[in-house]
Parts: C-alpha cells; structure tokens; sequence
C-alpha cells in the first residue's frame, strides 16, 4: 500500500524528501477535490495524508467522507489543530485517548 501526500509544495517537500513519490499539489479547488476523490477510490493507497489547512477548506460533505474512510486512512497534519486522527480512533476504539 502506497501513502499519498495532498497539500502545497512547501508541505509535500519533506515527504518527497523522505523518499515519498505519491505527491499532489493541486493549484485549484476543484483539482483538489478531484485529487481527494480519486485517492479515496483508489486501491492501491493506504494513507492519505493531507495539510490541515487544506482540509478546513473543503466542501462539509467531503471532510466527512475523508473522516469516514478506513480505506484509505485520512490524516490531517500540519500547524492547525485537526481533530480527523483523534475522531477516527474514538470511533474505532470507543475511547478518548486525548482525555
């Protein structure tokens, strides 16, 4: 399974860096959606990870989608607080590991 980077360049830079080859750097919204929908549907990517900025911009109706994928996870990472990765374990696990 593969992980895909969605975000700017200055956010997807560190990943390719590190080796990660599965970059996205869409310049409007609507090629950010349609990146977003694509992942979501693909079989071969495990990971989404997506800038925390970006995913406060999206329509509500995909947020939730992302937030409610299993396959592929939907990570929002970045400098704004995001509560995507915390949601999904105390949906998984019945647990708030943040209290």
């Amino acid at each position: 399974m593969d992980i895909a980077v969605v975000g700017s360049p200055a956010f997807t830079l560190g990943f390719q860096l590190a080796g990660l080859s599965n970059l996205h750097n869409p310049e409007s919204d609507d090629e950010l959606h349609a990146a977003l929908r694509s992942l979501l549907s693909s079989k071969t990517v495990g990971i989404v990870v997506v800038d925390s900025a970006v995913m406060s911009t999206l329509p509500d109706r995909l947020r939730d989608q992302l937030s409610a994928s299993v396959s592929p996870t939907v990570l929002g990472i970045g400098t704004e607080e995001d509560t995507t990765l915390r949601d999904t374990i105390r949906k998984a696990i019945g647990v708030d590991l943040w209290k």
